[in-house]
């Protein structure tokens, strides 16, 4: 018999049968193996199918992290459905807009986020099945065909196995919502072939090993956070789970009590381990690797990481939810290219074209082109959006992803973020990139995060706008900033403006909204 080709829930399936009795997931204080895990999502796989969620039906899973979203996730995918984890923070607007636009035939949820979507799934044109766990008052939801409770759901499946396959590894296995920071959110159709590509390919770089415990404070919802449960189950590690970065002094003791050896951040959750007193409490040996994504990591932060992981690997990395990860940084090269996001991941190949699709030569700017197998299928029923951002390639019948981001290369191949192109700032005839001028205003004593877009202005077209945030206890002023930026850049990308602030707004996923300083 010829056996099937890999699908992504084939991780969960061959981690169970190789290790049944390892401890797959640590959070909030309860352990599960890899054999429970397995069981109670084909309980639940079962329960949606036999309520009606069929192949290719999508399915929301609206929580914060905790069991019940890893055991969803794989449910969902076993039912031979597509799954999209919606982040608990979401507003009760949003939350409509995503059930309508994927056409949500189903949600998992969590009671204490009945105030958000209770009356939001009584007006949700498809949903047909809703299941809550936690304690909840049920009866408020009779307009809908079937509403379970958790406990009810999982009890009256099969634990024992799945639903029969149907799949192929071109299906959808999950939709993955853009922040929406310039319109609507944008659902990123991710094959299981994309998913388990890009779950391979990093896992590679990064010397991911069997053995890792791995500590997510990273939502779910967020690719990012999502491939540290993909990549552990894929090789047999522990996934600790953490619902945010809230309460740092708890999840470093968590970390240490865990023996944790892989910690992935983005620069606003290292900020805030910069600003901790007594880093030197914790025991940090066991800790191999450390990762960043979402936005590029400044130097700064990376001889923080350095300085309070001296004995791990730390790893620079660039990508996008379109196609989750363009670059890494090897460890061994952060001295001598430390301003750098890195080269290609495994499998992939990456080139930069002028205004005209041209390919540029070392250290030009333009448009960063990613091609592979982890490339997005496109935005969901967006196909004017996805033809922007799915063009011809250089061989006949393929698409290649223009990212919308303004990078470089040196001659050794090696990718400088630049900007996204939205921001990149216009001033006295000049391109500033913000992000440079972030770089430089970052390293000033005293300055824990900055912001900098373009404000309107009569005699340059755009003026450059910083918004800083000082570091605990430090005392800053617009002009002792503007003077120190004067020493560290040209005089085009000095700031005309400083707002001195005590935070800066952001996504779930810890991106600066500058729409919102804006």
């Amino acid at each position: 018999m010829i056996e099937a080709i890999p699908l992504l829930h084939d991780y969960l399936h061959l981690s169970a049968r190789r290790l049944p009795d390892k401890t797959a997931l640590v959070c909030q204080k309860k352990r599960l193996t890899y054999s429970e895990i397995e069981a109670r999502s084909n309980a639940l796989a079962w329960s949606l199918e036999k309520n009606g969620v069929q192949r290719g039906d999508r399915v929301i899973v609206f929580a914060d992290n905790t069991v019940e979203t890893v055991i969803a996730f794989w449910a969902v995918l076993k039912a031979n459905a597509v799954v999209s984890i919606v982040n608990p923070l979401t507003k009760a607007d949003k939350l409509a807009y995503l059930l309508d636009d994927c056409r949500a035939v189903a949600m998992m949820t969590d009671a204490h986020l009945t105030r958000v979507f209770a009356d939001v799934v009584k007006r949700a044109k498809h949903l047909r099945t809703l299941i809550v766990s936690g304690t909840s008052d049920l009866s408020q939801f009779d307009t809908i065909a079937c509403v379970k409770s958790w406990d009810d759901a999982v009890g009256e499946g099969n634990t024992d196995c799945p639903p029969r396959r149907q799949c192929i590894d071109i299906d959808l296995a999950a939709i993955i919502y853009t922040s929406g920071s310039t319109g609507d959110p944008k659902g990123v159709m991710l094959t299981h072939r994309n998913m388990i590509t890009a779950a391979t390919s990093v896992s590679t770089y990064l010397r991911f090993a069997q053995d890792e415990i791995v500590m997510c404070v990273l939502p779910l919802s967020f690719d990012y956070g999502l491939y540290q449960m993909l990549m552990s189950y894929r090789l047999g590690a522990t996934l600790v789970l953490e619902r945010s970065f809230t309460f740092p002094a708890q999840v470093l003791k968590v970390l240490v009590e865990e023996k944790v050896t892989s910690f992935p951040g983005v620069p606003t959750i290292f900020a805030i381990l910069g600003e901790l007193k007594n880093l030197s409490d914790y025991d940090f040996s066991h800790i191999r690797f450390v990762t960043n994504t979402a936005a590029a990591l400044p130097v700064k932060h990376i001889d923080l990481l350095r300085k309070i992981f001296p004995d791990a690997r730390v790893y620079s990395m660039y990508g996008l939810t379109e196609c989750k990860r363009c670059t890494y940084l090897p460890p061994e090269d952060i001295d001598k290219k430390p301003t750098s996001v890195g080269i290609a991941i495994p499998n992939t190949e990456m080139w930069i074209v002028d205004e005209q699709d041209r390919r540029v030569g070392p250290h030009e700017v333009g448009q960063l082109v990613i091609r592979g197998a982890t490339v997005m299928k496109g935005y969901w029923e967006k196909p004017e959006q996805t033809a922007k951002k799915l063009r011809p390639g250089p061989l006949p019948g393929e698409l290649v992803l223009y990212t919308g981001d303004y990078c470089k290369m040196d001659e050794d191949g090696y990718l400088y973020f630049v900007g996204r192109m939205d921001d990149v700032i216009k001033s006295r005839g000049e391109k500033v990139a913000p992000k440079e001028v972030e770089n430089a205003l970052v390293h000033i004593a005293g300055v824990k995060e900055v912001a900098v877009i373009g404000v309107a202005d009569e005699l340059l077209g755009q003026a450059v706008k910083a918004f800083v945030v000082p570091e605990q206890g430090a005392v800053l002023t617009e002009r002792q900033i503007i003077g120190e930026a004067q020493q560290r850049l040209e005089n085009f990308m000095v700031p005309k403006y400083v707002q001195i602030v005590d935070e800066l707004p952001k996504t779930t996923t810890g991106k600066i909204k500058k729409t919102d300083l804006r």
